[in-house]
């Protein structure tokens, strides 16, 4: 059997962070867990200092619940390295290499006006991007099944 895993990112603006990540994505909020009806009644569940704030976290999905979740946190100290794990960013279809170039640099300017940012072009196969809070991310091609996004 397979194990599920989850991805978090450390950051210290959970919510513009994840705010990018949905857009980028396609992921929405992810329910609480039962049996919480609320995020804000999940969080007074537990015995937290007086100034950790809901706003402090985010936990994001797809909307049809495939791929990891990302667990977005907030944290007192600043990003000091390059990302030894990252995610990539898969745009979909085939074609040719004109054409994939074309979708490539496409979602990667679509993800510029959602407060990305392009580190570097590689050979026309991919871009490498950070999200607001300087964590990189690949945007490359993908399947021709992947889910279009807005």
């Amino acid at each position: 059997m397979a194990i599920s895993f989850d991805l978090t990112l450390d950051c210290t603006d959970a919510q513009r962070v994840a705010d990018f990540w949905k857009t980028a994505l396609g992921y929405v909020d992810e329910p609480p867990p039962a049996p919480f009806a609320t995020r804000a009644e999940w969080h007074a569940s537990f015995d937290l200092p007086e100034d950790d704030s809901l706003d402090d976290g985010a936990w994001l999905c797809a909307p049809d619940r495939t791929g990891p979740r990302l667990a977005i946190l907030k944290v007192p100290e600043p990003k000091t390295a390059k990302n030894r794990l990252h995610i990539d960013v898969r745009v979909p279809g085939h074609g040719s290499p004109e054409d994939r170039w074309a979708r490539i640099k496409a979602e990667s300017e679509r993800l510029v006006k959602a407060g990305g940012a392009i580190v570097g072009e590689y050979d026309e196969h991919h871009v490498v991007m950070v999200d607001p809070e300087g964590n990189e991310f690949c945007v490359a091609a993908g399947p021709a099944t992947s889910p279009p996004r807005d």
